[in-house]
């Protein structure tokens, strides 16, 4: 239904896609890997109309075709399902389902909001999602928010007449297990009347959800995978080009660290809602993990150490020092580093380039009068480029153009080129493949060998064990049990999971 041949894109210093071939059948789900800059984000892009190929054919049912747009693609049946969310959240939810195309429902210069709201619950119904169309759509969960990104690629059906294409790009990095589930289940029904690509670093999930798996390294495809032949560690071994540390977690590297020193002191510290009567130490090169399902209250622990919550009874210290007044910049004077799980939104300034990022928390470092020391910017980002293996052709390269491990680092080099010695890692490794996560794990064991406090809101709960120095489990804002995480000691995922749910 669905060919790009022999397609081609070139941007300055990189060669993108080469000689891309992919298919996509009717009433198919094909999966799409590779390590984080191996092609995919371009190649969804292409076929999204957001990138022209320099090269090659495009064709829907053999015809050969050309999108300048992405608004060309959706009148051709191509849809796709963002990672980041590409809905507007203060517009209701059938305002964004039919964000651009609420001509239909004009009458004289007035939109009838009542046959938009009844036309709105049609598309919901099709996701299995019954809510109130006229919710303001920052009012859903992350959840919800995906199946009305979902339902508002489904009303394609209406405004074409051939099949359509649904491009998923991670679409389960954020969601919790009984919700991938339910995601998977209705894709799987979708397929009666959608084809669909599946872009995800979760191997065990692409594998259990697609037909057929690509996969790509530096633009090309080097395998494709029926899925009875798919097998975890051939593919991740084509996607990497090396067989993947069996010492995935760097267990082997973790070294004890200094108990007689406090970094950050928590002393029946409560948050309102979000947490009450928390007590922990954080010690030099402790790596530290808060464990506990969505919303226990982990990522506001992280906030209230770095100053964006101010908690409402108990005492924080850092360095010694009891912290009276919360802010950012008081976090960032202290020291203290905080790479946020939307790094997108929060971790980098999409627009500015590397070295830009890089030095955006330590400005007075380099600038003089007002003037800013552009040379030396450049100098610390070259430096950190190469220490940490980031993939850009230059210093001048937008950060926002950068894949997500690429990002992340550049978010890393940015606190510790400042000389930040606590670091608050949330969802460090979300959404990047398997090469760039053991880079990540590499980094954490070093800043752990440097004397760096490390408190970590993990991914997984295996990273979380193979990690930490130790573990507080947190359960409905409450603290539940400590772990010693000492290698060959450590606890089980029961251990864990006994304790939090």
């Amino acid at each position: 239904m669905y060919e790009l041949r022999q397609v081609d894109k070139h941007f300055p210093g990189v060669h993108a896609l080469k000689a891309v071939d992919f298919k996509v059948n009717r009433h198919e789900i094909v999966g799409l890997v590779g390590e984080n800059g191996a092609g995919k984000s371009t190649l969804m892009k292409v076929i999204y109309g957001a990138y022209q190929p320099d090269g090659g054919d495009i064709t829907i049912d053999g015809t050969v075709v050309r999108f300048q747009n992405p608004r060309q693609a959706m009148n051709h049946g191509i849809g796709m399902v963002f990672q980041e969310q590409s809905l507007i959240l203060n517009l209701t939810v059938m305002e964004n389902i039919f964000l651009g195309y609420e001509q239909q429902f004009v009458k004289f210069g007035v939109i009838d909001w009542k046959a938009m709201a009844q036309a709105a619950k049609r598309q919901l119904a099709k996701v299995k999602l019954d809510i109130d169309p006229a919710t303001t759509t920052s009012d859903l969960s992350f959840a919800q928010r995906q199946l009305v990104e979902l339902a508002k690629v489904l009303t394609l059906e209406e405004r074409i007449d051939g099949d359509l294409v649904i491009l998923l790009d991670e679409p389960t990095s954020v969601l919790a297990k009984e919700e991938v589930e339910l995601l998977f289940g209705l894709v799987r029904d979708l397929t009666k009347r959608a084809s669909f690509i599946f872009v995800s670093h979760r191997m065990d999930e692409v594998l259990e959800l697609s037909d057929r798996i690509y996969v790509m390294k530096d633009g090309a495809v080097v395998d494709v995978v029926a899925h009875d032949e798919a097998e975890v560690d051939a593919i991740q071994h084509k996607m990497v080009g090396r067989e993947v540390d069996k010492e995935y977690y760097r267990e082997q590297k973790q070294k004890p660290y200094d108990a007689g020193t406090v970094l950050v002191g928590f002393d029946k510290v409560s948050c309102g809602r979000r947490y009450s009567d928390i007590s922990f130490d954080l010690h030099p090169g402790e790596v530290l993990c808060l464990v506990g399902t969505e919303g226990s209250g982990r990522e506001a622990i992280l906030r209230t150490i770095f100053g964006l919550d101010s908690p409402t009874a108990g005492t924080v210290t850092i360095k010694g020092e009891p912290v009276t007044r919360f802010a950012a910049q008081g976090g960032v004077s202290r020291g203290v580093g905080y790479i946020p799980r939307e790094r997108k939104i929060e971790g980098i300034v999409a627009g500015m380039n590397v070295y830009e990022n890089m030095t955006l928390s330590q400005m007075g470092n380099y600038s003089s009068g007002g003037v800013l020391k552009v040379g030396e910017e450049k100098s610390l980002a070259r430096a950190w480029i190469e220490r940490l293996g980031i993939k850009t052709p230059d210093v001048y390269k937008d950060c926002g153009g950068l894949s997500g491990g690429n990002q992340q680092k550049v978010v890393l080099a940015k606190w510790r080129s400042g000389g930040a010695d606590i670091m608050l890692l949330d969802h460090p490794t979300r959404g990047l493949d398997i090469g760039a996560k053991e880079d990540v794990y590499e980094m954490i064991r070093e800043m752990s060998d440097a004397g760096v406090g490390i408190i970590l809101v993990a991914d997984t709960l295996e990273e979380a064990i193979g990690l930490s120095h130790t573990i507080l489990v947190i359960k409905d804002g409450a603290f539940q049990k400590r772990f010693d995480g000492t290698p060959g000691a450590k606890p089980t995922l029961y251990d864990l999971v006994h304790h939090m749910i």
